[in-house]
């Protein structure tokens, strides 16, 4: 393990990001929300969701540097008196987990669908293809909310919090497949003619086995850099829904959540209640987009 770690750090990856400051700083960064977002639940310093410890006569309390601020609410509470830090920690962790689902339920529909594509080719290629061409003709936001409404209409009304958070997620992936799709295809049409291919066809192993098995390895690094780009617009379309008030339930708000609230006091004087959940969804995408593009630059030695 110790030795695996060693020759990592004197690769090339690795020594592209320590000789990149600014892939250092979004490292630094996203570590921070990423532990603030998932040891919430023992780094928060109260739990907004939990009833019994909430105080109506602590709503609306302005940040700790305040002349009206406490010590007790860092960044001041909400119209309910929750505690903002806390409520923005667990909010974070929110719109990653389906920031995440989303972009790996994306990523698997894609890969498929573009090896499919790429290895079979004729009629088949052209039907994904047309597909994807058709569905990248509309932004990705219209989709989703396309398969969201869908989803409410069809499920009883008293189902819509329990099936809040797949539906959500299984809109913004089928909205987001055709990108991985086109990439994989690209580069599934250059490998399926090298020579270990057709070595595999040769002595009958089965296309199947031979796509997920020898072509699939070669054609995941773009893809990876391609996910982790899309995960900082998967974040940002899971908050656009939600500040729609199509996204996840109030029992369980994202950051997107969480500015919609805020955004019915901004003019009245509490404006700390969006400006921070926007803060934080600010330099979430903003570290998520500058390591991948990062990452393209170190994986892409043309770019360099």
């Amino acid at each position: 393990m110790r030795a695996a770690l060693t020759k990592f750090w004197e690769g090339d990856l690795a020594w592209s990001w320590r000789h990149t400051p600014v892939a250092m700083v979004a490292t630094v960064l996203l570590a921070i929300l990423l532990i603030a977002a998932f040891g919430a639940d023992v780094l928060a310093p109260h739990n907004p969701f939990d009833l019994a410890t909430i105080n109506l006569i602590d709503a609306l309390k302005p940040p700790v540097w305040h002349t009206d601020g406490t010590r007790e609410y860092l960044l001041g509470t909400d119209s309910q008196g929750r505690d903002l830090l806390s409520a923005l920690m667990y909010g974070t962790r929110v719109s990653l987990l389906i920031g995440l689902a989303a972009v790996f339920g994306a990523m698997v529909l894609g890969i498929v669908l573009g090896l499919i594509s790429g290895y079979a080719g004729g009629r088949i290629d052209a039907l994904i293809m047309r597909i994807a061409d058709v569905q990248l003709s509309f932004p990705a936001i219209l989709i989703a909310l396309l398969i969201d409404g869908v989803a409410r209409v069809v499920v009883p009304g008293d189902m819509h919090e329990v099936i809040a958070f797949p539906v959500l997620v299984g809109a913004i992936a089928l909205a987001g497949w055709p990108q991985y799709a086109r990439t994989v295809r690209g580069s599934t049409l250059v490998e399926k003619n090298r020579e270990y291919v057709q070595a595999a066809r040769v002595i009958g192993i089965s296309s199947p086995v031979i796509m997920f098995r020898h072509v699939l390895p070669n054609v995941l690094g773009p893809v990876l850099v391609l996910a982790t780009v899309h995960l900082a617009t998967a974040i940002i379309t899971e908050a656009t829904l939600s500040f729609l008030g199509v996204g996840v339930p109030p029992t369980s708000p994202s950051l997107g959540t969480l500015i919609r609230v805020g955004n019915d006091f901004l003019f009245s004087g509490e404006w700390w209640i969006t400006i921070f959940p926007g803060a934080a969804l600010v330099l979430l995408v903003l570290s998520v987009n500058l390591l991948g593009d990062w990452l393209r630059d170190a994986l892409n030695p043309r770019l360099s």
